[in-house]
């Protein structure tokens, strides 16, 4: 059955098939008596009139709202629109972030992400692990990307910054897919729009830090993505992606965490 309290915001940049994907294997959960999300906001951010004759010609277990951009806009500025339209609609409790590239591999993989949040009430985001599509797990929960630690990782290859069985011990984790309170993401003012497709999620994770809330992880679930990591093959990419890295460096975010948190970081910055 649905659960009144989850709504999941999809953003496509024409990953049409990739969407229908998706919002079958939701119907899926729910039509086989499992917890899943009562609404689904899905933002085309660029033309895609077969994606959204698809979505209306089929009848889906949730509601299904449909925002059609005339023209592109960011990641972060996508949901943030999306959170603002749920709750006008009557927002839910629980407010979902999930990329159309990311593939269920759970029968009930909401029921278990939304357990967390019951059970621990400074849980501002809960998050799946993620593998790859050969299986491996990706390196989506991370430390504190100072420039010595982005050094290293790319000089030495070191992916893995938290360990598998210290849950709760990131500081930031990709927003492929993550659930967040809605209180808490209010309550930081979403995403900040200034950051273009990377850094989005660093510093909002910073953000429900300082805030008091905490990051969890649900052991049991697990998810596909297939990262596409643009920024290692486009100078396009690679040139937003520095941009966001250095607006996060001089952020005040990014400086008042490093400062709280200087102790933690001694041994690893």
């Amino acid at each position: 059955m649905p659960d009144a309290g989850l709504s999941v915001s999809v953003v496509s940049h024409g990953h049409g098939a990739a969407v229908i994907a998706l919002l079958g294997q939701m119907a899926s959960v729910l039509e086989s008596g499992g917890v899943g999300p009562c609404r689904v906001l899905l933002t085309v951010n660029c033309p895609e009139p077969g994606l959204v004759a698809s979505v209306r010609a089929r009848s889906w277990p949730f509601e299904v709202v449909v925002l059609e951009n005339s023209s592109p806009a960011g990641f972060g500025a996508n949901h943030n629109r999306a959170f603002e339209r749920d709750r006008k609609l009557g927002a839910s409790t629980v407010f979902g972030v999930v990329n159309p590239d990311v593939r269920l591999l759970d029968n009930q993989p909401f029921a278990a992400l939304l357990a967390v949040f019951a059970a621990a009430p400074q849980a501002g985001c809960v998050y799946p692990r993620q593998i790859d599509v050969a299986g491996a797990v990706q390196d989506h929960e991370r430390l504190l990307p100072t420039p010595g630690r982005l050094l290293r990782r790319h000089l030495f290859r070191r992916r893995h910054e938290v360990p598998a069985n210290s849950a709760g011990s990131a500081d930031w984790v990709n927003a492929a897919f993550m659930l967040l309170r809605g209180t808490a993401f209010a309550q930081v003012g979403g995403f900040d729009e200034r950051y273009h497709m990377y850094g989005e999620d660093v510093d909002l994770c910073l953000r429900l830090r300082l805030a008091g809330w905490i990051l969890m992880r649900a052991d049991s679930v697990v998810v596909e993505h297939v990262a596409q990591r643009a920024s290692h093959r486009d100078l396009r990419h690679l040139g937003w992606h520095l941009a966001s890295l250095l607006r996060l460096w001089r952020s005040p975010v990014y400086r008042r965490f490093k400062r709280l948190h200087v102790a933690g970081y001694s041994k690893s910055v």
